[in-house]
């Protein structure tokens, strides 16, 4: 059976659009750092120094295991990532000596400046002349499991709809962000592909609803043959040529 045309390209961001190892990394202690100075200052000013430096009594690792523990024991918000971030960090503020309102009010400064330092990142030089020309061709959205402030982004602009899935308590692969941006783009999984770095977080649920997906297979190994419907890319800039040669 002959597929129809595609009307619409589904994109993840992270690892796909751009390499986010660097900038998450940087995200993850730049923010931290900045909530153990800045609260030291305040301190200081407050006569209160005598609860010593946050960072030392509660280190990065123990945030990060705190972050682990509430996604166990909350697993319809797993996914939401900054939810996760802000109790984690109000919880460790309290435990730190902090009374709930002052532990309240930090916690969501240093989500602010996370915010600020995660749209640090640097899409790939094709990706802005890429989606301006696939924009005059198909309709095109963003679907991501991460909490990047992507309206922040001149790059939001192309997209017709982004869907921050762990925000709406369906992340990848739960089906539901899939078939949401779908039902707001106006078309079916038939005529759409979606394009991603993780095979089970977007290619997987991808094909199982019918769309066609572009795996961002980087180097990794060739394994056995793909299914039908899924094509293996080795970096984004390829996505036109595969456009060309399925006749779309």
């Amino acid at each position: 059976m002959t597929r129809r045309p595609l009307q619409a390209l589904t994109f993840d961001l992270d690892d796909t659009l751009w390499d986010n190892q660097g900038v998450m990394a940087l995200t993850e202690e730049g923010h931290y750092a900045w909530l153990d100075e800045s609260l030291a200052a305040w301190l200081a000013t407050r006569g209160e120094s005598m609860l010593g430096q946050f960072a030392e009594r509660l280190p990065l690792e123990a945030y990060q295991q705190r972050r682990r523990e509430l996604a166990e024991r909350h697993p319809l918000r797993r996914g939401n990532f900054t939810w996760i971030r802000e109790q984690a960090l109000c919880g460790l503020l309290e435990e730190f000596g902090l009374p709930r309102s002052a532990a309240r009010l930090w916690s969501l400064a240093a989500m602010e400046r996370f915010h600020d330092l995660r749209l640090g990142v640097s899409p790939y030089p094709e990706v802005t002349t890429m989606l301006d020309a696939l924009g005059r061709r198909y309709r095109l959205a963003s679907i991501t499991n991460g909490n990047l402030a992507l309206r922040r982004l001149a790059l939001s602009r192309h997209f017709e709809v982004s869907i921050a899935a762990g925000e709406m308590h369906a992340p990848k692969p739960d089906p539901r962000c899939f078939l949401m941006t779908l039902a707001r783009l106006g078309t079916t999984p038939e005529r759409a592909m979606h394009i991603g770095d993780s095979w089970q977080e977007d290619i997987l649920p991808a094909l199982r609803l019918g769309m066609q997906a572009a795996w961002i297979a980087g180097d990794a190994p060739h394994g056995e043959a793909l299914p039908a419907g899924v094509h293996r890319l080795t970096h984004i800039r390829e996505l036109p040529a595969l456009l060309e040669r399925l006749g779309e």
